[in-house]
């Protein structure tokens, strides 16, 4: 195994409904009756603020699932927590787990 190999394709995936969901709250929307309309206008709120998060917070949130279904509660950059990581999704290379750790640290360290 060579040291300068190829890094290999990240494997975690934000999977992006949203949109079609987007969609289809507002057609929806437009047959709605009185008693249907405030919740489908919730609905379509809650999904449009996610349709607009990046894929590196939704990889984020994957990353502190995995983490905290592990019990971990120290920073998700470090060495154990990336051991932790790399255990509970063994497909993951050295270099992916690090690489949403440190996603996940940066957002986990940004002020709202």
């Amino acid at each position: 195994m060579s040291l300068f190999r190829k890094p290999q394709p990240i494997t975690v995936i934000a999977l992006r409904d949203a949109p079609d969901l987007v969609t289809s709250l507002r057609r929806a929307l437009e047959t709605a009756t009185d008693a249907e309309r405030p919740g489908l206008e919730r609905a379509l709120a809650l999904t449009e603020d996610v349709a607009e998060r990046p894929d590196a917070e939704l990889r984020g949130r994957w990353v502190r699932r995995h983490l905290d279904a592990a019990g971990y509660e120290g920073p998700a950059d470090s060495v154990n927590a990336i051991r932790v990581l790399r255990q509970a999704e063994p497909g993951l290379t050295l270099l992916q787990a690090l690489t949403y750790a440190r996603e996940t640290a940066a957002a986990e360290n940004t002020p709202l």
